[in-house]
C-alpha cells in the first residue's frame, strides 16, 4: 500500500541519495550536522507512513512540513560549507521543494 503512494516512492529515493551523501560529509560534522540531516530525514518518511495509516492526517503532515524546512536549512548550510556541490544543492532543494508541494496538496485534500 505505501508503494501505491508517489510521495512515499519519491521520499524514498531522496532517503536514498541523502544516505549516500551524508557519507562523504568530513568526519569532524558527521556527529552532528549529518547526524541531523539523516534523522530528519528518517523522521520524514515515518510521518509519510504514519499519514498513509491514519486519518487524522493534518497534524503529521504540518510536521512534516516543518522537518522539511529544517532540511532547507541544513543542506543550505551543506552547501555554503562547501560538503555539496552546487549541483547536488540544487537537486536537493528541487526534491525538497517538490515533497513540500505534495505534502501541501495532500493537506487540502484532507481539508487542512
Amino acid at each position: 500500500m505505501r508503494e501505491d503512494y508517489p510521495l512515499f516512492k519519491r521520499w524514498y529515493r531522496l532517503l536514498d541519495w541523502i544516505f549516500d551523501r551524508c557519507e562523504g560529509y568530513p568526519r569532524s560534522v558527521r556527529f552532528s550536522l549529518t547526524d541531523r540531516i539523516a534523522g530528519l530525514s528518517v523522521d520524514v518518511m515515518s510521518g509519510i507512513i504514519e499519514a498513509i495509516y491514519t486519518k487524522d492526517r493534518l497534524q503529521i503532515l504540518d510536521r512534516l512540513n516543518l522537518n522539511i524546512e529544517q532540511l532547507r536549512v541544513l543542506f543550505r548550510l551543506s552547501h555554503d560549507r562547501r560538503y555539496l556541490s552546487r549541483a547536488q544543492y540544487e537537486y536537493v532543494a528541487r526534491e525538497l521543494d517538490t515533497a513540500g508541494s505534495m505534502i501541501g496538496g495532500w493537506r487540502k485534500r484532507c481539508g487542512g
